[in-house]
């Protein structure tokens, strides 16, 4: 079985990166990808490397290298001879990335539910637990750590080795979308559900269940996200 995902920072999704040892370009990308997701770095601002530098107390090769790998991930546009930005959100981007996102991930859970086993389903059983725990408590950063620690633990039981490093792309940039405006107590209780429904359907061995389940859970996602950026152009 594939090696669970780590906790540590940007490439979290991937098993070789469970390894506390990070280049500082790795450093900087983790900390500018939750910088992005935060706020703190909001769609269209520029990203000045040596203000960046600067704040990371970095060098600016390092800063260089992470604005790169955060470009090929497609949450950084970097413009020649301009620099570079916070890609702007959009509706067709928001679509693009889901229908991505629901096709790859429905292929990862059909195998997953073929190959589920106690240990995965203990494993994705406690982060989903702890993913509705610290959203109760209002720890937003921690429980978006524990929710992809709940997808990957399913997604990395598919037994395929490429199935999550190509999930992880889409999966951050639609991260910034999910992040964009904190979810209602209704809108959380629905997802609740939905992530309930997906692990029944892999411990009960039901592919196409959980496949079912999976495909309902993104598409209401990605049409509540969708209103949520309609209510904030108003």
């Amino acid at each position: 079985m594939s090696t669970p995902p780590g906790r540590g920072g940007l490439f979290e999704l991937s098993p070789d990166n469970s390894s506390p040892r990070r280049t500082l370009a790795e450093a900087a990308a983790a900390e500018l990808h939750r910088m992005i997701l935060a706020g703190e770095l909001q769609a269209g601002s520029p990203l000045r490397l040596t203000d960046l530098a600067a704040q990371l107390d970095m060098s600016p090769m390092p800063v260089r290298d992470a604005l790169r790998r955060l470009e090929a991930l497609g949450l950084v546009e970097i413009v020649p001879h301009k620099g570079a930005k916070v890609r702007e959100l959009s509706e067709a981007d928001l679509r693009d990335t889901y229908e991505i996102r629901i096709e790859l991930e429905s292929l990862a859970v059909g195998r997953a539910a073929l190959a589920f086993d106690a240990d995965v389903a203990g494993r994705a059983e406690r982060a989903l637990d702890e993913h509705e725990s610290l959203l109760a408590r209002g720890e937003v950063e921690r429980a978006r750590r524990a929710h992809t620690e709940f997808h990957f633990a399913i997604y990395h039981a598919s037994g395929s080795r490429w199935l999550p490093r190509a999930i992880e792309p889409v999966w951050l940039n639609s991260e910034r979308y999910r992040f964009a405006s904190t979810p209602d107590a209704e809108r959380r209780h629905l997802s609740q559900m939905e992530h309930r429904a997906i692990l029944d359907a892999c411990v009960a061995g039901r592919p196409e269940r959980a496949i079912a389940a999976l495909r309902g859970h993104l598409e209401g996602a990605m049409t509540r996200i969708l209103a949520g950026m309609a209510r904030s152009t108003r």
